[in-house]
């Protein structure tokens, strides 16, 4: 880690579990000042934990951290360094917020995200004034959805207010080898709160960001392949893919179906646990989550123990080592801190190479099947994959400016999903599972442990990403549970520490992020957020 004089970081573990109450206010002032009150919550590095202990208390209300985080928006994503990572704010937050505190006063909480304001990816459906475009002007005009997405009732139910949709990769980044992450035509260049010449990474780009700039305490963010666990690494989050069936896809604008799940990404292991709880569940309309009520835990929270790593067995995937000397210094001193808390680590190689070839044949397979349903579901002028392929061929200065559509081409050639191609291609990205659950079963192993990748890389509209290797794909092909952790700074930028389980197992992977965390006390703060209160 770079020393504090050339870029300061936040040493968590007097903060975390404790919320604003100690180390973010203490370090930021605060953003907001609600009636009656001398001081609100610094936003900047609060936790879901905090602002509920705030709520409850009567220092502030779910109104007051609307109008806080909507002013941290206007500061720091439209302002000041431009993140962009929010692509519109919801019209109707202030009068949920009002509804939800009218509730609080009459005694009724729904539960620990009562009255939290959380963004969520533009690729995920929602009933109301917000649109849903995955990013592209060719769903801009669109209907609106005739109803939420799952995930988005379950996060009403649970008593979220919907801030806005978060900036992406257009179309989830199956569009072009050329494309930057964290572009769309929709919402221009996403950039990294750490180096604002650097890639938030993708897809779910904004998400990442806007948690690290604290304009949000937690965000979903949606992934296929890396599309949850890569912007949060590059952005100094914890991220949690779960296992495929756990979440719904319903109402999730698609890529592929045996690979796609939406995920918490927060600042903190407590608040991903919080937000994964609210997410996971079985929903009639998503046959791959039948299983989820059965699998899932009322409180993933009760994972969450300082001692989670005592005795612990886990496989270091060496193989994932070695691409950059300083990243792998520290995800050495991070492999000390397993070992000091009490793990085992046990060296094993997982290669991708394998299957790759077959995934992306099944995603171009997948996504031409799955986007057709969704498009001709959904209604307006754009109807099907030819018909976006000609939108965006008409307005291609605003829609390819920088890069083509090479990958919708291609996805636009394949066939209809029984083509021996695509079944023989799906036979081998099954293999995926059965090499993370042999090297689990066959060394007695809780996880495997590895960097989640390397350091956020320049953006280029030139010649689009330049990302090294990374440890999302063997996970995602398998549909197997990745969460991701801060493991420190390479020349100002975060990388983080995965830990890959087996399939439903995200209670343990959270037991075992969380000590880590509380023991690693590792929570960069991006250098350009001010450190006086953003006036609200």
């Amino acid at each position: 880690m770079l020393p504090e004089d050339v870029f300061p970081t936040l040493d968590r573990r007097a903060f975390l579990g404790v919320g604003l109450a100690t180390g973010a206010a203490a370090l930021l002032g605060g953003d907001l000042k609600p009636a009656g009150a001398a001081r609100g919550p610094a936003l900047q590095e609060a936790t879901v934990e905090g602002l509920q202990a705030g709520l409850a208390a009567g220092r502030w209300t779910a109104v007051d951290l609307v109008r806080g985080y909507r002013a941290r928006i206007r500061a720091l994503d439209q302002g000041g360094p431009k993140l962009h990572s929010v692509l519109e704010q919801n019209p109707e937050a202030l009068a949920l917020a009002r509804a939800l505190d009218a509730e609080r006063k009459a005694g009724k909480v729904r539960g620990p995200l009562h009255g939290i304001p959380v963004l969520i990816k533009d690729n995920i459906d929602t009933a109301d004034a917000m649109k849903t475009t995955a990013g592209s002007l060719a769903l801009a005009d669109a209907p609106a959805p005739k109803e939420d997405a799952f995930l988005v009732k379950r996060l009403r139910e649970a008593g979220a207010v919907l801030l806005g949709k978060t900036n992406l990769s257009e179309w989830a980044n199956l569009r072009s080898t050329h494309s930057s992450s964290g572009w769309s035509g929709r919402g221009g260049q996403t950039r990294n709160p750490y180096a604002l010449d650097r890639s938030p990474s993708g897809s779910s780009s904004g998400s990442g960001a806007a948690v690290a700039a604290g304009l949000c305490a937690v965000a979903v963010g949606t992934e296929t392949d890396g599309s949850v666990v890569s912007p949060a690494h590059v952005n100094g989050l914890v991220g949690l893919k779960p296992t495929v069936g756990l979440v719904s896809r319903s109402g999730i604008i698609p890529i592929s179906h045996t690979q796609d799940t939406a995920g918490p990404m927060a600042r903190t292991v407590r608040d991903a646990a919080i937000l994964l709880g609210v997410l996971a569940g079985s929903d009639p309309k998503d046959a791959a989550t039948r299983e989820a009520d059965a699998r899932k835990e009322a409180d993933y929270t009760r994972f969450l123990s300082k001692d989670g790593l005592r005795g612990a067995r886990l496989g270091l995937v060496k193989n994932l080592l070695g691409a950059q000397a300083q990243g792998d210094a520290v995800i050495l001193r991070a492999l000390e801190v397993l070992k000091a808390q009490g793990a085992t680590l046990v060296e094993v190689e997982l290669k991708s190479a394998a299957y790759d070839e077959a995934e992306f044949e099944v995603l171009l397979y997948e996504f031409k099947a799955d986007l057709n349903a969704y498009l001709a579901g959904r209604g307006g002028a754009v109807r099907d994959l030819a018909g976006l392929m000609a939108f965006d061929e008409a307005r291609a200065a605003e829609e390819m400016p920088f890069f083509g559509q090479e990958l919708v081409q291609q996805a636009q050639a394949k066939g209809p999903l029984t083509d021996p191609a695509y079944l023989k291609a799906l036979e081998t990205c099954a293999q995926a599972r059965r090499d993370i659950t042999g090297l689990l079963e066959k060394h007695q192993l809780q996880a495997l442990v590895g960097p989640t990748g390397g350091p956020a890389w320049l953006i280029d509209h030139v010649n689009g990403d330049s990302s090294g290797p990374s440890f999302s794909s063997p996970a995602a092909v398998a549909g197997c549970p990745h969460i991701t952790v801060p493991a420190g700074l390479v020349f100002g930028l975060p990388v983080g520490l995965s830990f890959v389980g087996g399939p439903w197992q995200e209670g343990p992977l959270l037991k075992l992020a969380y000590a880590y965390e509380q023991a690693a006390g590792i929570r960069p703060v991006p250098r350009f957020l001010p450190t006086a209160a953003v006036p609200s």
